[in-house]
């Protein structure tokens, strides 16, 4: 557990802006304050969600993306810690966890160039380590009973999600990723655009559904491989969005009875929400409002394991816009699932 780094009163002090009249979130959530036998602290503790952040962006980097992933967490905690506790946030059911520390691995990775192979081996060797310490920290969540929500961060940390929670339960799982990308590319070195592909080939990962694909950036291979599996679906967000052959809320249901027979995870590519700052920020993407209903749908469902939300990428300027689009999704998930 050397990566992981207890959220303290320190961190929340600093980050808490109290007023007299109000009670916020922040006040309320739980904390761990020894780092020794976090299992058996989460088995004990009378909470059902675990917050957890992996800030980082090696995965990315190995991807050829454009970085800034890594400030997403610290962006959250801004808001999510100053949003009302009231009936409908539950905060009380909340543990902040903390997050893992890969400052080591952006460092290193900052002196590297995505020109050189060398350079981008070296990289993925680091995703390799940090598929360890992910999936490490998912299986003591996951085992412990609690649910698990993931505040990246590359999409590379879906295969530590999927990995740690598969150890935890003895058997593979399902996923839905809500994402442009099918995140299926080769095993050729781990990257944010390979998670479940390395999951699915290790037995990590039965059925996946793939929910608004983007036609134009699926490679003829991807299509020709996803089709050829049938455990792997997909639609896309032109059949959904642009030409109506789909209904988004119908597609939901379908989805779920794909997926939902047994403990599955809930993937969020901010790439995937129209003008989201991320690594591969689009223009023509899901709204907010339906990337919200999405995570309310299928966190309702008693099977949801976890909550990933990764590849948001914000700058100064956008900050705050991103870490309140991340607190909407992880408090639908909480007010779904709890009701």
């Amino acid at each position: 557990m050397d990566k992981l780094v207890l959220f303290n009163n320190t961190t929340r002090n600093k980050l808490l802006n109290k007023r007299s009249s109000e009670s916020k979130f922040g006040e309320h959530v739980k904390m761990l304050t020894s780092i020794s036998n976090i299992y058996e602290q989460l088995k004990n503790l009378d909470v059902t969600y675990v917050i957890i952040g992996l800030p980082e962006d090696v995965g990315v980097f190995a991807n050829l993306g454009k970085l800034g992933a890594s400030r997403a967490w610290e962006a959250t905690l801004k808001v999510l810690l100053n949003i009302k506790s009231n009936a409908f946030t539950k905060a009380n059911a909340v543990l902040i966890l903390g997050h893992l520390d890969f400052s080591e691995e952006l460092l290193a990775v900052s002196k590297l160039s995505q020109n050189k192979k060398n350079d981008l081996k070296k990289a993925r060797k680091m995703v390799d380590q940090i598929d360890n310490y992910v999936a490490h920290i998912m299986q003591q969540i996951i085992a412990s009973g609690k649910k698990a929500i993931v505040i990246g961060g590359g999409h590379n940390n879906a295969y530590g999600n999927i990995k740690g929670t598969s150890l935890a339960l003895n058997k593979p799982i399902n996923s839905v990723n809500f994402d442009a990308h099918s995140d299926f590319r080769p095993e050729e070195g781990r990257h944010s655009g390979n998670g479940f592909s390395y999951a699915f080939a290790e037995g990590f990962l039965n059925r996946y559904f793939i929910f608004g694909l983007h036609e134009n950036y699926t490679s003829d291979r991807i299509f020709k491989t996803l089709k050829k599996l049938k455990n792997i679906k997909y639609n896309t967000f032109e059949a959904l969005e642009i030409r109506n052959e789909l209904k988004f809320k119908k597609e939901m249901y379908y989805v779920s009875e794909f997926i939902s027979q047994t403990q599955f995870g809930i993937e969020i590519d901010c790439d995937a929400i129209e003008n989201t700052p991320s690594s591969a920020m689009t223009p023509s993407g899901f709204s907010v409002k339906k990337t919200r209903q999405f995570v309310s749908f299928f966190a309702n469902h008693k099977n949801a394991t976890y909550l990933h939300i990764c590849e948001a990428a914000p700058k100064k300027k956008t900050e705050n816009q991103v870490g309140k689009l991340i607190t909407y999704l992880i408090t639908d998930f909480i007010k779904a699932h709890a009701n």
